[in-house]
């Protein structure tokens, strides 16, 4: 008996080691082309350089973000930005969908979408933006990322893609709206090593952050023509800084180094998909201390 329970030991420990081996998918939905970037590029940067495989979804074309250009043309802009933007993060997928940005709204067809989506990355991780925000497009985005938190291991939705044989965690990303319900952090990690980088495919959308969204803050004229200053200016303006609640969950992870952090992105636990536990959230996220 003490033989067979060493021998089941050793297999589960090799087991263990095989799982930890096997790359990680990770899909991040956006609702605009630059979305995810925001939302989630410095961890995509942090799973890609450790070999894990990163797909970015943004449900809307972005055509309609801007204060002179519109339609066919912007959308092509966003898409070529979006291309530029997934090499500076080594993202390995950068799906776009032809929703009409503004006019994006949880339907059979894009919950069945985004459910092909899911699937056909096998994902781990599904991160996307909570219900409560400013934009119906990200609300929107969010209802959708929840509809699909179940049926993507239901066989019998979508049955031209296999079902996933295992739920994903299904993750919200910060913001910093109170209303009905402030973000809850339950993972925050540190950035501080890859924010520049982030910043930089962020600055790959050139019509949002130096052009469309300056514009409708009235500070267009105050955006820089140098690259370099650029940079320095959108991180000025996106700092990604952990609020109180946010530095404590990073105390939770990281011990006293978080006191020293100055940039995180941190992500709630939606309660529709797998409900983690600490060891398998240092699983999910292998750039936490471990």
């Amino acid at each position: 008996m003490k033989k067979l329970m060493i021998s089941l030991s050793l297999l589960l420990m090799l087991a263990l080691l095989s799982a930890q081996d096997k790359p990680l998918n990770i899909v991040v939905l956006g609702a605009h082309p630059d979305d995810c970037e925001a939302d989630a590029g410095g961890l995509a940067i942090m799973y890609a350089n450790m070999g894990h495989r990163v797909k970015f979804v943004s449900l809307t074309n972005g055509d309609a973000g801007h204060f002179d250009k519109g339609g066919g043309a912007l959308a092509r802009i966003r898409h070529a930005e979006s291309l530029e933007a997934a090499k500076i993060y080594g993202v390995e997928e950068y799906v776009i969908l032809n929703n009409h940005d503004g006019e994006l709204m949880p339907t059979l067809e894009n919950r069945h979408q985004v459910i092909r989506e899911i699937r056909t990355w096998n994902a781990d991780i599904v991160i996307g933006p909570r219900p409560n925000d400013y934009h119906p497009d990200h609300r929107n985005t969010a209802i959708l990322m929840q509809d699909a938190a179940y049926l993507v291991i239901v066989p019998n939705v979508v049955p031209e893609v296999p079902p996933l044989e295992k739920n994903p965690v299904f993750l919200f990303a910060m913001d910093r709206f109170q209303k009905p319900s402030p973000f809850e952090p339950h993972v925050a990690v540190d950035i501080d090593e890859v924010f520049m980088q982030k910043i930089a495919g962020m600055a790959a959308h050139e019509s949002q952050h130096f052009e469309w969204l300056p514009w409708t803050s009235g500070t267009l004229e105050s955006i820089p023509e140098d690259k370099e200053a650029r940079l320095e200016n959108l991180a000025k303006r996106r700092p990604f800084s952990p609020t109180k609640d946010v530095r404590e969950c990073l105390r939770l992870w990281y011990g006293d180094h978080a006191d020293n952090v100055n940039h995180v992105e941190a992500f709630e636990i939606c309660e529709y998909g797998k409900r983690p536990g600490k060891a398998e959230l240092l699983r999910l996220f292998p750039m936490l201390p471990q």
